[in-house]
């Protein structure tokens, strides 16, 4: 029986530094448990093998216990059960509806019109700056994923400033904001899922189009309910990529090495953005499944019913699959993957989209700032966060 370590979520240096504290509960056991006051304790895989073979294990799954529900309206209701909380036969049917719109293929067809969108956000950096200094955050890791996400699946251009707002609430974790903003994202994805039905034009009509198409070529298929909630989940999760251009900006600003050698050869990018997710990802805690049966695990015994994580950040430094885990390297050659997007049936959807959107703005924004430079010390702007490693602002010189 092996004796486990006990992290406190609430814990000021757990907030602190939580790729310390997560790393110590690692190198002391293979599984360790978080305790939150007021809930009872969730386990923890904090080894690279042993996160990574939970994230793929049936005898584990996300429900709707996995996610903080926000109070919604009645009419809301409906469209609150994601994709994200399926499982088995239901969770694969509605993901090979949407996943060939999210393939690496897909994603480097749409590069194009991701750097156009890159491009417009850049050229008006300079007219949000005051005194030189712009909140790269508010005004380009926010608004993009959104705009890549509303282009990709097909939102009315109308209607796109709206999203923008309630990607923002999104991206600033979930409360109140979140709860409020709920009633106008699903009448906005009910909006949009309307005029995709009204466009004849014969245009493409992004992955939106597509759907409505499918639908009305095999109504059993995908339901009006359906159809609705994948909109608006598709989009909201879409906003991955805000952390993640924040994180990495914000590394290889506070790494002069690191930053000249993604300058001085852009065929580094792709490799640089995956050292960065390993590094800072936003992902510091996996959600949460529910164990479906007892469970054995590292001599200690699961309970039926028990929340069940993995401990990413701690996973993507393991000593016993990356070298020198704790050093920023973009050279470092790619070994085994990192668990920034997951694993397993639930592996991020949109990785590749999420990829390519890193690697444009990041190549972009080095390239037309070549004096960028951090306004504030990123450790001062940092959220409060156990389970996501954010930045609340990102001011920077441009």
């Amino acid at each position: 029986m092996i004796v486990l370590p006990e992290v406190d979520l609430t814990d000021p240096e757990v907030l602190r530094d939580p790729f310390t504290a997560y790393g110590q509960a690692r190198e002391r056991a293979p599984l360790a448990r978080l305790l939150i006051p007021g809930l009872g304790p969730i386990w923890a895989l904090a080894r690279h093998d042993g996160a990574r073979a939970m994230l793929g294990d049936a005898r584990f799954e996300l429900t709707a216990d996995s996610f903080m529900r926000p109070q919604v309206p009645d009419d809301c209701l409906p469209y609150m059960r994601t994709m994200s909380e399926m499982s088995g036969p239901e969770h694969a049917r509605l993901r090979k509806l949407v996943a060939p719109a999210f393939t690496p293929r897909r994603a480097a067809e749409f590069r194009p019109r991701i750097e156009t969108i890159v491009d417009a956000l850049l050229d008006d950096l300079p007219a949000q700056a005051d005194e030189g200094r712009v909140d790269l955050l508010r005004h380009f890791a926010r608004p993009l994923p959104m705009d890549v996400i509303c282009a990709l699946v097909g939102v009315p251009e109308q209607d796109r400033p709206r999203w923008r707002e309630w990607g923002a609430t999104v991206a600033a974790g979930a409360g109140q904001d979140f709860a409020r903003a709920i009633p106008g994202i699903m009448a906005g994805a009910r909006g949009a899922v309307a005029a995709a039905r009204a466009d004849h034009s014969g245009e493409p009509g992004g992955l939106l189009g597509e759907l409505v198409r499918v639908q009305a070529e095999d109504g059993d298929r995908l339901s009006d309910t359906e159809i609705v909630t994948l909109v608006w989940h598709l989009v909201l999760a879409g906003q991955t990529p805000t952390n993640l251009i924040a994180n990495a900006v914000a590394a290889l600003l506070s790494h002069p090495a690191q930053l000249a050698a993604v300058r001085s050869d852009s065929a580094l990018m792709p490799g640089a953005v995956e050292e960065l997710i390993r590094w800072c990802g936003p992902s510091l805690l996996a959600i949460p499944r529910h164990a479906r049966q007892d469970v054995e695990l590292y001599g200690a015994t699961v309970p039926k019913g028990a929340k069940v994580t993995a401990l990413v950040a701690a996973a993507n430094r393991d000593p016993r699959v990356f070298a020198d885990p704790d050093r920023l390297d973009v050279t470092r050659t790619p070994g085994a993957g990192h668990l920034g997007f997951a694993h397993g049936p639930h592996f991020c959807l949109g990785a590749s989209l999420a990829r390519v959107q890193t690697q444009v703005a990041l190549t972009a924004l080095l390239h037309r700032f070549p004096g960028l430079s951090m306004a504030a010390p990123p450790d001062e702007l940092r959220a409060p966060d156990p389970g996501t490693w954010r930045l609340t602002a990102l001011p920077a010189t441009l």
